[in-house]
């Protein structure tokens, strides 16, 4: 660090003083002397200009920065503009180098471009400025002339060497724009060379997509302490909790022992301390920015990693359900017992095809199974359920099973599965009219289901990721599937269980086979 005795946001007097400063990295970063911020007014006040001082959270990041960085946070801390002020100055002090950041839509990456990485530049010290003068100044980008180095922000980046990349909000991206997530991961990121810097930052936006695998795969080196390549991930988390400015005058807020409960098993899990003035500031954001909804405070100011992707966003048809059914253990270890299984099937239209295997025991139904493939004939399947060993009961097909296909067979699915499978019982569920009818069947039923969390691992994913499709035009989730996440499948063929089951087909077609307790001896004898 350069001498603290130069006054914090003030230039170096002398030019040899100057030079050395501005020679130092950690000098330019955090002085305060050389790059300027805004920062949100409170209460409706127009925005503060305040000097670039990095807070606790960056800090901590910029010590633990590696060649590759996940950053799963809470709101607010400032990411978005420590990484845009980190690129400026690596531009400016490098040549020939490429910055960029990627945001999640064209209004998103104007403003970060215009208040974060324009507004430094041009709020630089002018005697500083005039040494960097500009080749290029675009809506998107600055060139600059000295040293042929530039910094540009945009929707996607695809082309040439990408020296430092910020990946802001990728959660989001992978929620909405799914084929721009894909050409993220497809074309951006290759583009940053192991010598590089690469930053992907985003709130949880849910259990599937790109950036929940990138963060599974990041924790799971991290809690098994691997030695990291240049291209792996370090996986960086920021609680709310690790933030000084969320604080909330304890005695103006009623905090219930269920909550104070929760907080407790935090500082256990954490190995943290949360005071009550932090436990009251939770506890108020909840109940006036989300009306309650803990599922909203688990996405936006998480406690622990695994309770920011315990829900996803609006936009998840089964988000509450999978919230509720995690809360009271609905996903855990489930023995197999020697009693038939059922199975659910979803075939679908881009060959691909879902089952769930069930058993229902004392009136429980127990998933205890499943499998997914694409690309795959009927003989595949078949072959799967054959090498399982389980005792079958009935198999539950889609509606469309019964339609004859034109082609070498002429067959219907359930005609092929019949002369596959000799001897096994097929029955079709009813098409509904409505998709949301089925939806609601399977929010009904789910309440009491349970899932066996090893063998249904990915099934419960493709629930998780169970997605509304979003219209751009719009802005907004509709009332039809997404199924260009790989997820629909899985979640068609639970909804087949619980439109059996509230037809009745379930109970009539596994009555004889449910599991029952042996009758009492009759006490008299």
């Amino acid at each position: 660090m350069a001498d603290r005795a130069i006054p914090l946001n003030q230039l170096p007097s002398t030019p040899e003083e100057l030079a050395r400063c501005l020679a130092d990295p950690e000098w330019r970063l955090f002085s305060g002397c050389l790059y300027k911020i805004m920062i949100k007014g409170d209460d409706g006040e127009d925005a503060l200009v305040m000097p670039f001082m990095p807070n606790g959270a960056q800090r901590r990041f910029i010590r633990r920065l590696w060649h590759r960085n996940l950053i799963l946070k809470a709101r607010q801390l400032g990411f978005t503009t420590l990484i845009a002020i980190l690129w400026l100055d690596h531009a400016l002090w490098n040549a020939n180098q490429r910055c960029g950041i990627i945001a999640q839509d064209r209004e998103a990456a104007e403003a970060i471009f215009r208040d974060k990485v324009k507004f430094a530049y041009e709020n630089l010290p002018a005697e500083i400025r005039e040494r960097f003068p500009l080749a290029r100044d675009s809506a998107t980008e600055l060139l600059f002339a000295h040293n042929n180095s530039s910094i540009r922000v945009a929707t996607s980046m695809r082309s040439g060497t990408i020296h430092r990349l910020h990946v802001s909000e990728f959660g989001k991206i992978c929620a909405k724009f799914p084929d721009k997530a894909k050409e993220v991961v497809t074309g951006s990121i290759p583009a940053v060379p192991t010598t590089g810097v690469l930053v992907i930052e985003s709130t949880a936006e849910g259990r599937e997509g790109e950036f929940f695998e990138f963060c599974e795969r990041a924790q799971a080196q991290e809690q098994q302490q691997v030695k990291l390549t240049p291209r792996d991930y370090r996986f960086h988390f920021y609680a709310w909790w690790q933030d000084p400015r969320y604080r909330l005058e304890s005695t103006t807020v009623n905090i219930s022992p269920e909550q104070d409960e929760y907080f407790d098993r935090i500082e256990v899990e954490m190995g943290c301390a949360i005071d009550c003035d932090q436990r009251a500031w939770y506890v108020a954001t909840m109940e006036a920015d989300f009306s309650g909804r803990e599922e909203r405070m688990w996405q936006e100011y998480p406690s622990t990693p695994g309770e920011a992707f315990q829900v996803s966003t609006e936009g998840n048809w089964y988000a509450k359900d999978m919230a509720a059914l995690r809360k009271r253990g609905g996903i855990t270890d489930i023995p197999v017992l020697d009693i038939p299984v059922q199975t659910f099937w979803d075939i679908g239209n881009s060959d691909g095809c879902a089952i769930w295997f069930h058993q229902e025991v004392a009136g429980q139904d127990r998933f205890i199974d499943y499998y997914e493939a694409h690309n795959e004939d009927l003989r595949h399947y078949v072959k799967d359920l054959q090498q399982r060993g389980y005792v079958f009961g009935v198999h539950f097909l889609p509606h469309d099973a019964d339609y004859r296909r034109l082609g070498d067979f002429n067959k219907t699915t359930r005609e092929m599965l019949q002369e596959l499978m000799p001897g096994q019982r097929f029955e079709i569920v009813p098409r509904i009219t409505e998709l949301v009818t089925g939806i609601s069947q399977t929010r009904k039923h789910i309440k009491g289901a349970y899932f066996d969390s090893a063998r249904c691992k990915q099934g419960v994913s493709r629930l998780d990721g169970y997605r509304k499709k979003f219209s751009r035009a719009d802005d907004r989730f509709t009332d039809q599937p997404d199924k260009s996440n790989g997820c629909s499948e899985g979640a068609d063929a639970l909804r087949q269980w619980a439109q059996a089951k509230e037809l009745g087909m379930l109970a009539t077609a596994t009555g004889k086979h449910a599991y029952q307790e042996p009758e009492a001896p009759d006490w008299r004898m």
